[in-house]
Order: structure tokens, then sequence, then C-alpha cells
């Protein structure tokens, strides 16, 4: 660590970081006030890919958050740039929300269910089976398999819903075709979201609550890592997996007076 470059750039993750169930967690306002005020350059990501970055802008709003909206990066925008740099113009077959289609529609796709170049599945709290019937067809058609992120439960005030990684296991189990996913652990997003801002991963930093996929993705990435311990891993989990973060710390709260 100590003869490693400052860091001066920040990637941090949504959930379990900045916020948890809707409400903000302590340290996270004075964390991006300093962003912002030191003008350095920083990315909000999250693997939902239901809500388009202005959507999530003023959702944070409401909690007291400023985050400009383009100052986020959702699994849904590395989708659609990534589709956009490996067939330009291209056609897609989408199950997602406006998140999704909205990123897809701005870099000149066109979503269609005659002979797509690709079947997309991303986040949306109403799958179908006649949407998943017609993916599943499609695919064995010669369509290419992607997906936003590989979550396999989402979040929700009633408990654990199904997510994209559930859905997309159900399309490979009737297809027998296991789709790309862009989206966290994927170094391919962290990379992405690094070329949007400018920055370089040797003095670059990804802060997340994960370690199967945020500190996963920064690692591979070739960023330094903070795990914070107010989301999803546990403490005494953290030495279970074969890598480890940079630094652990209690919160977000713990990484203002760094930057």
């Amino acid at each position: 660590m100590a003869d490693r470059k400052p860091i001066e750039s920040w990637l941090t993750d949504m959930d379990g970081v900045l916020i948890h169930e809707g409400v903000p967690i302590p340290g996270a306002e004075a964390f991006l006030k300093k962003l912002r005020d030191s003008g350095r350059p920083f990315l909000v990501l999250t693997n939902n890919s239901i809500y388009t970055a202005r959507d999530l802008h003023a959702r944070l709003r409401r909690m007291g958050l400023d985050v400009p909206a383009e100052n986020i990066w959702t699994s849904a925008l590395a989708t659609a740039q990534f589709l956009n740099d490996q067939r330009p113009g291209g056609s897609a077959y989408v199950i997602g929300e406006a998140g999704l289609t909205t990123a897809l529609h701005d870099v000149g796709y066109v979503l269609t269910d005659h002979e797509p170049d690709f079947v997309i599945l991303g986040e949306t709290r109403t799958y179908s089976f006649e949407a998943m019937t017609k993916a599943v067809r499609l695919i064995n058609d010669g369509a290419r398999f992607i997906a936003t992120n590989p979550d396999n439960v989402g979040p929700s005030t009633e408990g654990a819903l199904p997510a994209t990684g559930s859905v997309a296991a159900l399309i490979t189990a009737a297809t027998g075709r296991k789709p790309y996913f862009v989206g966290k652990p994927n170094p391919l997003m962290m990379r992405a979201g690094l070329n949007a801002i400018g920055a370089h991963s040797e003095t670059s930093a990804m802060i997340g609550d994960r370690m199967d996929t945020d500190v996963l993705a920064g690692l591979e990435a070739g960023m330094r890592t903070f795990l914070v311990l107010s989301g999803v891993t546990q403490p005494q989990e953290v030495d279970a997996y074969p890598f480890r973060p940079s630094k652990v710390v209690d919160s977000i709260a713990d990484l203002v007076d760094p930057i």
C-alpha cells in the first residue's frame, strides 16, 4: 500500500454503502459532499438496472443525498455501452424496465421481438412467463443472451425477491445457453465506469459492502478496495474468501477523512 499512488478517483456501491432500505447511512452525506467539494472524479455504482441515472438522482436527493446524474453508473448503462461497442446499431428483445430500455435507445438500439441480435435480461418487478418464453424461443433461434447482472435476489420491504441471476438461470436451463453478465463482479463494468470519468485504476478506489461483487470487481479491475461492514458481508465472512480488500472499515463514515 505504501508505494501506491494517492487515490484520485472514487467508485462506490450504493445499497449497503450509502443507503440502507431507503435511508442514508450515517456519513454518506459528508462523504459525497467532500467528494464534490474536492473536485475529484467519482461514480456511484449499482447493479440494479430498473432506474435511469436521472431517476436515481431524484430518489437519492429525496433521501438528502446529492449525486449528479452524470456521477451515477448502472449495469444498464454499462450493458448499453458494451453492446454499442460490440455491435453498434443492433437490435434486442429486452426484459427490463426504463433504466435498461432508455439506455439502449440512447445508443441507437432497436427494441424488437423479430429476429433480434440479442436477448437482454434486466431487473424488473414484473417478470412474466410470456416474456421468458419469448426469450427462450429467440435464444433458441440464434439471438445472443446478455444479462445486466448476476444478482440472484433483490431486496424489498417484504423480503427477498428473485432477481436477474435467478431468471437467467431459468432461461439457461431451458436453452442450454448461459448469458454474458455485464454488471459486477465483471470488471468490465468498473473499467467502463473509470473510462467514463477519465480515471485510471492505479489511482482509483472501489468501496463496497459485498466481497463477492464489489471487492472482487474492484480487485480484478486493478483498484484499491474498501469493504464497509454496513451491508451484506459480515466481519466473520471476510476470511472465507481467497482474496482480501485493501482495507475493512465499519462504514462510509470512516472514509470521509482520507479524501
